[in-house]
């Protein structure tokens, strides 16, 4: 399990901090002259955990040309996918392979094409098109993914916020508003070490969201299982199987679930999956086939060669791992060692995922991006984990520790660190 979401930092800094200011500022100050360019505002892979699967570029091989039943990957057709990859995650995902979709290199497009086809066909049980209704929210989680609500507003669907717990959204909170509201049609969810918090939604969380009432009768959960198998720690948390609770809560087409291998093998060309009901499978391959005769195979085909099988995925995330969790475990050494006993921030040790989420006092997270982008360090900006970009508490900063090299990652926390005791000390 994840550490708990973080609770507000303390609007009441040591008492001595702000005595320390003019010392703050000579450290700032030394800090600039050093014109540092480091970047935390992504959470990309390293340049050495791409290199991981640096053997598949050379896959399927000379004279390699058809999948397991015979098929010729280089050729047209297969609009569901490569049956051998979707086998081995298949099993990672705990679905069926029959509802399980291999497609395109990233699951951003999926889940914007979904929300595309709500839009224009509605989804199976909607009585309109959701571009046709008058309004259509989607509840979601904060902090969370901005990609999530960008899809939003691309669509001008209405963003409503629900808090994050360390078990996952506030599931009272969110079946109180679907109860009653049917412009409510989604949910976004990242159910496995959630961004940027590193949450994992636990079984009773995921039962009692599939399971609630909904005024909507088209309501969808877009379960964005984008960091199932990114674990920091040899405790390999397993995901809620949400196509089962759904199903035996008499909802089978509640939720629609997105993944890739974008963070597992190459981020611009990896695979990406959806898995659904068979009703809502069918319903996205009906107008998927309309602007694809099938996915790219012959990736889908490199792929399921070099992992080879489930426990092959499994093992190379964990040569993934043995990169990420000392960059990891270097935020909260140096967060601990600079700011643990001042009480004016607190921030997640996650179990795994890319993230860690800082909070600070309220009121300076804008002012300790400024400080960190003017001393060289690139953050995502503050209220980017919010809708619209607005953070009420403006407390709320993501860092992301992934690309980096180690020594980098450890610098950058020094200045950020810095950066959050000036800020509070002007404060």
């Amino acid at each position: 399990m994840s550490t708990p979401a973080p609770s507000p930092a303390s609007p009441a800094p040591h008492a001595d901090l702000a005595a320390q200011l003019p010392a703050l500022r000579e450290q700032y100050a030394a800090l600039q002259a050093r014109g540092l360019a480091l970047d935390l505002t992504r959470g990309k892979p390293s340049a050495q955990q791409l290199d991981l699967a640096e053997p598949m570029l050379a896959l399927p091989g000379e004279g390699v040309h058809t999948d397991a039943t015979g098929v010729d990957v280089r050729n047209y057709g297969g609009l569901d996918g490569l049956p051998q990859l979707r086998q081995i995650f298949a099993e990672l995902l705990d679905v069926p392979v029959a509802q399980l979709l291999a497609l395109g290199n990233a699951s951003l497009t999926l889940m914007h094409d979904a929300m595309a086809y709500a839009h224009l066909w509605g989804v199976p049980g909607s009585p309109l098109p959701w571009g046709r209704e008058e309004k259509v929210r989607f509840i979601c989680p904060v902090p969370g993914y901005d990609r999530h609500f960008s899809v939003c507003e691309a669509f001008g669907v209405e963003m409503v916020t629900v808090p994050m717990t360390a078990d996952g959204p506030d599931a009272e909170a969110v079946a109180a508003l679907v109860a009653d509201d049917p412009t409510i049609k989604g949910l976004w969810v990242v159910p496995t070490y959630a961004n940027p918090d590193g949450a994992v939604v636990s079984e009773a969380v995921a039962r009692r969201l599939v399971s609630m009432p909904t005024a909507a009768p088209d309501f969808r959960i877009f379960w964005d299982n984008a960091y199932a198998l990114h674990h920091l720690t040899a405790n390999e948390t397993k995901t809620a199987n949400v196509l089962d609770l759904a199903a035996e809560a008499g909802n089978p087409d509640r939720p629609i679930m997105f993944a890739s291998t974008s963070k597992i093998s190459f981020a611009g060309a990896g695979v990406a999956f959806l898995a659904a009901s068979p009703a809502n499978v069918g319903w996205y391959k009906k107008h998927l086939a309309v602007q694809s005769i099938g996915p790219d195979k012959v990736n889908q085909l490199r792929h399921a060669l070099f992992f080879g099988s489930a426990e092959g995925v499994r093992e190379h995330m964990r040569k993934h791992r043995e990169i990420l969790a000392p960059k990891f475990a270097a935020v909260s050494r140096v967060l601990t060692e600079r700011l643990g006993d001042l009480g004016i921030a607190t921030w997640t040790e996650p179990q795994g995922g890319y993230f860690v989420s800082l909070d600070v006092v309220p009121g300076t997270a804008s002012r300790v991006v400024e400080l960190a982008a003017s001393a060289g360090i690139a953050l995502t900006p503050a209220g980017a984990t919010f809708p619209y970009g607005r953070d009420p508490r403006d407390a709320n900063i993501r860092l992301a520790p992934s690309m980096p090299p180690l020594a980098e990652v450890e610098e950058a926390m020094q200045a950020v660190a810095t950066c959050v005791l000036l800020a509070a000390a002007e404060r």
